[in-house]
């Protein structure tokens, strides 16, 4: 069986996103509403600037007692995100997340096209546990190296 693309895997296709001006409320809004657990930050130019996740409302917003309504999402937005082309291996895209603490990656086609969000959950347990494998095989090749 060949390994699915993170595109193939997304469950929802498409493109949840809010201007930088929007207030984090808005946006917390517009996920809860579409379940999602992040939102793309998109200028009038349709470029995207940024991403804000659950957790960044959290820590970045609720944690520093920041006003929601008044607050906004280019405020707390993690810029200039990480992306990944739509036919990167979802055990590639699983690696990349694990090593460096992600849980969403933006998908970002040719000329820019920003297509969705891969997130963890939209891989499956036999793609997760692969990913866990090579990251565990990484850690022993490094610990050898020194």
């Amino acid at each position: 069986m060949t390994e699915r693309t993170v595109f193939q895997s997304m469950s929802l296709r498409h493109v949840l996103s809010v201007a930088p001006n929007a207030s984090v409320f808005d946006a917390a809004c517009v996920m809860t509403r579409a379940n999602f657990g992040s939102i793309l930050v998109i200028d009038s130019s349709n470029v995207l600037q940024g991403i804000v996740t659950e957790r960044d409302m959290m820590t970045r917003v609720l944690a520093k007692a920041l006003d929601p309504k008044t607050t906004a999402v280019s405020v707390i937005m993690t810029r200039n995100p990480h992306c990944i082309p739509p036919e990167t291996k979802v055990t590639e895209a699983i690696l990349l997340m694990m090593e460096r603490g992600f849980r969403n990656l933006p998908i970002v086609g040719q000329g820019n096209k920003i297509m969705g969000v891969f997130s963890s959950r939209d891989a499956m347990p036999h793609e997760l546990q692969a990913a866990e494998s090579l990251v565990e095989f990484n850690n022993q090749i490094n610990d050898s190296l020194g």
